[in-house]
């Protein structure tokens, strides 16, 4: 394996000096510099030192929260049930399949900021759609008691049931060519 090395200001600086005082012919010289004493090396931010969130050691649900004014709402959550704290990246991953060819995917704007996610934590991500039967809902539509979840830059999906607040099973029935999703967020244990 090829090691890179990257030189500090001060020892770019030795590095030129060195290769001037050769280039002129006289390598019986060396010169050396240190760099200044107020330059010190930054920790990195927390986020990167936890691995990200993997799917299989989340706990996912999925859970229809009702209409109101025409607008589906949901909540998928995720609960870290690894060993150690772990970074929630980005959207998860969603997709709502009604048989093998027509599916709604989940989408959201931007990019939202890391989640951090210790052992037992958990993040929600709420979900807007199109109800089927709401005026101009169309006909691209999928009822479903399912959904399929990845968590964020993880190819490994889980399928998840869909229940309604008393966590009896429940369908959703969207339409559309996606569900849009709010950042995802920490929730308090339990909710």
């Amino acid at each position: 394996m090829r090691a890179t090395t990257r030189l500090t200001t001060g020892g770019l600086a030795a590095l030129t000096a060195a290769l001037a005082l050769t280039a002129c012919g006289t390598t019986n010289r060396t010169t050396t510099t240190t760099p200044p004493a107020t330059a010190t090396a930054k920790a990195p931010p927390a986020a990167t030192a936890a691995p990200p969130c993997r799917t299989a050691a989340l706990s996912w649900t999925l859970a229809r929260l009702g209409t109101a004014k025409g607008v589906g709402h949901a909540r998928l959550t995720a609960r870290n049930n690894g060993p150690g704290t772990c970074v929630f990246g980005g959207y998860p991953g969603l997709e709502i399949h009604n048989g093998k060819a027509d599916s709604i995917d989940g989408a959201g704007h931007g990019h939202p900021a890391a989640v951090i996610l210790p052992a037992r934590a958990a993040i929600a991500v709420d979900l807007r759609y199109t109800p089927a039967g709401t005026p101009g809902a169309g006909s691209w539509c999928v009822r479903q008691t399912e959904a399929v979840v990845r968590a964020p830059h993880d190819s490994r999906p889980a399928v998840v049931p869909v229940t309604d607040t008393h966590l009896r099973a429940a369908s959703i029935d969207a339409c559309g060519a996606t569900v849009a999703m709010a950042p995802p967020r920490r929730v308090a244990q339990g909710r």
